[in-house]
């Protein structure tokens, strides 16, 4: 069944928020898992994991965390946001049903 153009917009908005609330969450568990890695190791994170200056082990340990860190911000983040975006879309609809009755 094709949507309708009410749902197209709400669709779009979604992947907006979903866009924006990504980018943010990323930057930001980006820097708390840098912070963590040189707080735990007293080492800052490898800026290259290719370089040959970074031993094997702290490469995939730091490649290990960074993904599984981001991975995770990322999937509370946009389970966050989409349970607020439900919310806030079902607000008029409750708001209605309360005038009515």
């Amino acid at each position: 069944m094709p949507k309708s153009s009410d749902e197209e917009k709400q669709d779009m908005a979604w992947r907006l928020i979903g866009a924006v609330v990504g980018l943010g969450v990323g930057f930001a568990a980006r820097k708390a898992i840098e912070f963590g890695w040189q707080k735990s190791t007293g080492k800052k994170p490898p800026a290259d994991p290719n370089s040959l200056e970074t031993s094997l082990a702290e490469a995939i340990g730091f490649a290990v965390v960074l993904g599984v860190g981001m991975e995770v911000a990322r999937i509370v983040a946009t389970r966050t946001a989409h349970k607020r975006y439900r919310a806030w879309k079902s607000l008029p609809a409750k708001a209605e049903r309360i005038a009515k009755s």
